[in-house]
């Protein structure tokens, strides 16, 4: 059996994607118009594996049916009805990361669905999926505790979850909107117990605390928040009022911003960005952003990336 686990990106773009569907941003139009160095992103998305067969998938985006076409591993065809998702954990209830699980209603024998106490019980009353799930395939619910404790499943033999929670806030649907609670968001860290090898992932990160810092400072690969490059990003490119850091989302550049912390850690570790925003320049493979990160160490996620650890 293989030592290796594999990590795929199924979508690297944060919310809407790349282009994103009503958006005429200088990005989007590139984008759209077939210009060098803009590559389409689809909703983020990753999926974990032991055999390349069964994948525990980490969110459900809108984009999901999308992503398992374009992801020829995720359909392993063993059956006349198959597929490789064998079961789902949510980092959040954010819309984004969860509407797709309404695409995998013909699953035809219960979901399993693993997300904290806080993230199911938004999705079984602030935005109901699960009580309309179970007119379909139903789910099987596995509350995630952040007790410390990890987790596992059979088909991946020899391998751990870590979760952790982070400081966010909930969706705008939830009623906890304005009073998070730790669950609202979680990080995890993948742990290849055959190598020894580990993998942090956090799509959204408002801030690195002692818990995350030292999650990363273990980690052999980061695939951290990369949402905004600055903090007003979306007011200078008039797309929005709302700066990066009201939103949960730690940008790239600026005092204490993620390209500050990951250069804190060793350079053996490898780092990428993922939860790409449209308005985002470091998606311009030839712009002074991409050239700065990859002066840093730092890579950029796209859609079908696959990580050995």
């Amino acid at each position: 059996m293989a030592e290796s686990t594999y990590l795929r990106v199924l979508g690297a773009s944060a919310g809407g994607g790349f282009p994103q569907w009503n958006c005429n941003c200088a990005n989007c139009r590139g984008v759209r118009a077939g210009q060098p160095g803009l590559t389409p992103r689809t909703q983020s998305s990753v999926a974990w594996s032991r055999d390349r067969q069964d994948w525990l998938l980490f969110n459900a985006s809108p984009d999901i049916l999308t992503q398992l076409r374009a992801q020829a591993q995720l359909q392993p065809a063993r059956a006349l009805r198959d597929s490789g998702i064998a079961a789902v954990l949510l980092m959040d209830a954010q819309i984004d990361h969860v509407t797709g699980l309404l695409m995998l209603r013909e699953r035809g024998t219960p979901l399993p669905l693993h997300a904290t106490p806080e993230v199911l019980g938004d999705l079984a009353s602030g935005l109901p999926l699960i009580p309309l799930l179970g007119h379909y395939c139903g789910v099987q619910q596995h509350p995630l505790a952040l007790d410390g404790s990890a987790l596992r499943w059979p088909f991946l033999p020899a391998a751990r979850l870590e979760p952790l929670a982070l400081s966010s806030k909930p969706p705008p649907y939830s009623p906890w909107r304005e009073a998070p609670r730790p669950g609202d968001n979680i990080g995890v860290s993948l742990v290849n117990e055959r190598t020894g090898r580990r993998l942090f992932y956090a799509p959204g990160l408002a801030e690195i605390g002692p818990a995350v810092w030292q999650a990363m400072q273990a980690a052999d690969v980061v695939l951290v928040d990369g949402t905004f490059w600055t903090d007003d990003e979306m007011i200078r490119s008039e797309l929005g009022t709302r700066r990066a850091l009201e939103m949960g989302h730690l940008p790239q550049s600026g005092p204490g911003g993620m390209l500050e912390q990951l250069a804190r850690l060793p350079a053996s570790t490898r780092k990428l960005l993922i939860h790409i925003n449209n308005s985002n320049p470091i998606l311009r493979e030839d712009g002074p952003e991409r050239a700065q990160l990859a002066a840093a160490g730092v890579e950029v996620a796209c859609d079908g990336m696959e990580i050995a650890f």
